[in-house]
């Protein structure tokens, strides 16, 4: 039988490395971040609950979505990215699911990456959840780093998020990040090993 692993973390603490080591070790990855962009395209039903939502002002010249202007918006204000996840939800978790049950014909294990997997309340359709970690220091300063982002610009978008540690709580699987590529890929393997059998 097919297990589907739920795969999360916190912004920059490594979810997708640890996501393109399950995609190098040949298993199938629904990507909730893919999925987030491909149903808010032009024409598409997502994006017209989006306009219909936050005005049209939220659309550029050519009809698709201004990802600055909401980004901007969403990450300023905690009740407009509620209404944004609200909005969205539905869709998103439709197209989620479709892509599972799609992935499930083809392989012993489905891998879905979710940033958001707790927030939206993902867990309960997946066998178990993987939390990528990093303490939130860390998870701060490679946020910085990575997105140039200012000490209170990157508090903002961890703040946007549970914290770290409430989800490596929950978590079934903990891959610790904090260490180098090759020790995170030590623990797939590992994980790997212990539950599908596979070296």
């Amino acid at each position: 039988m097919t297990k589907v692993l739920g795969i999360t973390g916190g912004i920059a603490t490594g979810k997708s490395t640890v996501v393109a080591l399950f995609k190098k070790a040949g298993y199938p990855i629904v990507d909730g971040d893919i999925i987030a962009r491909e149903i808010v395209a032009k024409g598409q039903p997502a994006l017209a609950a989006i306009v219909e939502t936050f005005g049209p002002e939220i659309v550029l010249t050519t009809g698709e979505l201004d990802r600055k202007k909401l980004g901007q918006l969403i990450f300023a204000s905690p009740q407009k990215r509620e209404l944004l996840n609200e909005t969205l939800k539905p869709f998103l978790r439709k197209e989620i699911l479709r892509q599972i049950e799609e992935a499930k014909k083809k392989a012993a294990l489905v891998i879905v990456d979710i940033p958001l997997l707790y927030e939206a309340h993902y867990e309960a359709i997946m066998d178990q959840v993987a939390v990528v970690y990093v303490p939130e220091k860390i998870q701060k300063e490679r946020l910085m780093a990575r997105n140039q982002l200012t000490e209170e610009e990157a508090q903002q978008r961890i703040a946007s998020q549970w914290p770290i540690e409430m989800k490596k709580e929950r978590a079934d699987i903990v891959f610790d990040n904090q260490g180098t590529r090759e020790e995170t890929e030590q623990q797939v393997k590992k994980w790997l090993e212990e539950q599908i059998g596979k070296k």
